[in-house]
């Protein structure tokens, strides 16, 4: 694609279009670069709600945890549905009347909401697991989503990391939100998916997945079981797409061998964040599942990776202006983006195989 001309891609999970300008790099101010803010970290905090033996809500205390730890939030999103039955009722039917009109829809949402401490110490990331502790986390997430997703239609694992993403607790962990109703963005990719199975006899993300191995050109790494890309539509400037390579639908259905590959994979993306800006790297990251309740076979399970970051440890990538009144726009091409971190990326990888 020309470095000197605009042109749009369009996101074939959520049908959305994302506005490419790479002729802006060319522009004579290209903004502040500035170094990552250095902090001391400390390995535990007395007044941390998810270090061990600290304090929670309402005088409960976390267990001494040594490793990953799970409980339900104290201030969950989502009520369950004793909680629902007492609430006023509104236009559930989307039906016009007198006192609620047509456009004014709205229905229960009742469900569960989990944190899991991906580690006990406070000061650490994922970029500092081993995959040993890698794979004992997947273990404990997978099992948190067996429960869940036998409860509930849609269960969506996420990590929001870094201040810069609005995380205001520095110590590791991320979140499980499951609920009877589809997500908008669920619903949206199902759809996609749906339709492409339907029209190809195939799974998008799995025909997806062989031509971006194939072609090689924004693949940042790949294991037997993993493919980690810049997506042909990235909207963020180093958003990264991790697919399996599997006809796994979802979460539950990894095997130990999975979840091996899947850890090393994880090693190598984080440590390759870490080292672009050499920082701890931001980013919002989650896993989408198949709904639970129908066939699976046009659905292959996906991580999406949504780092803010753009030319160093402090500059963030704005989502304003015409970004939140038209598309998504970019600078920086996706293939420059992926050649960047696959530079960083394949002596990592060779780093962990040999201390493997």
């Amino acid at each position: 694609m020309s470095q000197t001309n605009s042109y749009r891609r369009k996101n074939a999970l959520t049908g959305d279009w994302v506005l490419v300008s790479p002729q802006r790099g060319n522009r004579p101010w290209s903004g502040e670069a500035a170094a990552a803010d250095s902090e001391e970290r400390l390995t535990f905090d007395p007044n941390c709600p998810l270090c061990p033996g600290t304090e929670r809500a309402n005088n409960t205390f976390n267990a001494d945890y040594r490793g990953p730890h799970v409980f339900n939030n104290d201030f969950s999103a989502l009520t369950g549905p004793e909680v629902n039955q007492e609430r006023e009722p509104g236009n559930v039917t989307g039906e016009a009347n007198d006192a609620s009109p047509g456009f004014i829809i709205e229905e229960a949402a009742e469900g569960e909401c989990r944190v899991i401490c991906f580690d006990h110490r406070h000061d650490r990331t994922l970029a500092d697991f081993s995959q040993s502790e890698l794979f004992r986390l997947l273990e404990v997430i997978q099992q948190a989503y067996r429960e869940l997703s036998a409860k509930y239609r849609c269960v969506t694992l996420f990590e929001n990391k870094g201040a810069l993403m609005g995380c205001s607790q520095p110590h590791p962990h991320g979140q499980i939100w499951a609920h009877a109703h589809l997500s908008s963005t669920i619903a949206t990719e199902d759809q996609r998916q749906v339709d492409y199975f339907r029209e190809n006899g195939s799974a998008l993300l799995a025909d997806y997945q062989q031509w971006e191995s194939k072609l090689n050109e924004r693949v940042v790494f790949e294991n037997a079981d993993w493919l980690i890309v810049v997506p042909y539509w990235a909207a963020w400037p180093f958003e990264t797409l991790l697919l399996t390579k599997g006809t796994q639908s979802d979460f539950a259905e990894l095997t130990p061998g999975n979840l091996e590959t899947l850890a090393e994979a994880l090693a190598v993306l984080n440590r390759t964040y870490d080292a672009l800006f050499d920082c701890s790297f931001p980013y919002s990251m989650g896993w989408h599942n198949a709904p639970s309740d129908q066939p699976k076979k046009h659905w292959r399970l996906h991580a999406h990776f949504f780092p803010p970051l753009l030319r160093s440890a402090n500059i963030k990538k704005h989502m304003v202006g015409y970004e939140m009144l038209g598309e998504p726009q970019r600078d920086l091409t996706v293939e420059s983006a992926a050649h960047k971190l696959r530079q960083l990326a394949d002596p990592i990888k060779q780093q962990l195989a040999k201390s493997s």
